[in-house]
């Protein structure tokens, strides 16, 4: 071979070999807001809306470029995953924590027993909104009142009320096509308001307040459910047939903020009744728990920040660019970090409920009720899911949901 031939060879594999180790250089771009299934399908499936037909300018947002990542996941079907009911949208509501806790005791019963059940997302929501009154007087308001709350506020509601199948309590009124909770919440805090104002904390008259206001805008919600031919109490319902046991179930961290293997607070509003039972585990821990429970058939609901340039509705995609931190460098200060400086917020509740590893990466399917997720179209077999990528995961999202077996090799070491 000639000199100049073989020379020629060796440029083009040394240019190669830089090429394939060339770092991913992820690049942002704005783009113009472009009306989903929140405009087109909920907000004009609302009818207090309808008539508003109120003009928003919405600005350009700015996001991750897809079209320069080496792979990404297009469909469900790549993913392997486990028995889920199929997304229900939540609505103009912030009640994710319900649907997505909801969704996740909903395949537990199905992992446990294989039935296949759905359950009243707004029963439990109900209930919530009365337990933030009360201790909103208890405390002479100095309690969040609000829409969000925590996937363990379910275990809490179902402990005290049971739960009930959807077709026995929707929440909706009979015209309604979505729940819009805007004004009842606007209502009751309001009313709290006034309470507070006058000095007035009588708890029971308070308490029926905030239930007639409820009743209005989502009815009453029932004593009693018939199952097979039978009336039973939601109490009931959730043990002798959902079989659920509430001890089963635990939350799990990874924050600098306190000292690994002891329980905490989960400091963030949703978190208003200030649960201090949520596990707190290295980052590698909580890393090796979310991965080793999927690929055992046991689902988890997350919670975290979906307010990022990286997390994509019209692509159903959740990655974090390089442009705002190499996946090398993500560890538990930087995760730490920008949960302290406000970065990383506490917004969002998801189910996740599937695992792909493709190119050294795992990827998580992740359903998902709130209206990004559908900007799909309903025809598509991704209505309602996201597939996230394990940096985002371990970077952005803040607690996992699980049952207690997946973290049992660990108990060991939290102090009593």
């Amino acid at each position: 071979m000639r000199k100049s031939v073989r020379l020629f060879i060796v440029a083009i594999l040394v240019t190669g070999i830089a090429h394939a180790q060339q770092p991913r250089q992820d690049k942002i771009e704005l783009r113009p807001y472009k009306p989903g299934y929140y405009d087109n399908d909920i907000m004009k499936g609302i009818e207090q809306y309808k008539q508003e037909e109120k003009k928003v300018v919405r600005k350009p947002i700015y996001k991750i470029d897809v079209s320069q990542l080496p792979y990404y996941p297009k469909s469900v079907n790549e993913f392997t995953s486990w028995w889920k009911n199929q997304p229900i949208s939540q609505g103009n509501t912030g009640t994710c924590w319900s649907y997505s806790s909801t969704s996740y005791f909903e395949t537990e019963v199905y992992r446990l027993t294989k039935q296949e059940v759905k359950i009243s997302e707004m029963y439990t929501a109900y209930w919530e909104y009365v337990e933030k009154a009360r201790r909103y007087i208890r405390e002479r308001g100095n309690s969040n009142f609000d829409e969000g709350s925590e996937g363990n506020g379910t275990i809490r509601i179902y402990k005290t009320y049971g739960c009930v199948p959807l077709d026995s309590y929707s929440g909706l009124l009979p015209e309604q096509k979505f729940h819009a909770h805007d004004k009842m919440v606007a209502e009751m805090r309001a009313y709290l308001q006034t309470i507070k104002a006058s000095n007035a904390w009588n708890e029971d008259i308070a308490l029926e307040t905030i239930k007639s206001i409820l009743n209005h805008y989502m009815t009453a919600p029932p004593t009693t459910v018939n199952v097979n031919g039978k009336n039973i109490t939601p109490k009931q319902y959730l043990t002798d047939v959902l079989k659920l046991n509430m001890e089963d179930y635990v939350d799990v961290v990874s924050l600098k903020v306190k000292p690994y293997w002891t329980k905490m607070e989960y400091e963030v509003p949703d978190n208003w009744w200030h649960d201090s039972s949520y596990y707190n585990v290295p980052l590698d821990v909580f890393m090796s728990i979310t991965n080793n429970a999927i690929r055992k058939g046991y689902t988890i609901m997350i919670g975290g920040d979906v307010s990022e340039a990286g997390f994509d509705a019209w692509n159903q995609l959740a990655v974090v660019p390089t442009f705002d931190i190499p996946s090398a460098y993500i560890n538990e200060d930087s995760r730490t970090f920008r949960f302290l400086n406000g970065t990383t917020t506490d917004d969002h509740g998801m189910h996740l409920v599937g695992y792909l590893e493709k190119n050294g990466s795992n990827w998580y399917l992740v359903k998902d009720s709130g209206a990004g997720s559908r900007n799909c179209g309903k025809e598509s077999e991704n209505f309602g899911f996201y597939f996230m990528h394990e940096d985002f995961l371990k970077l952005k999202m803040m607690d996992l949901l699980l049952h207690k077996d997946m973290i049992k090799e660990y108990i060991s070491k939290f102090k009593s």
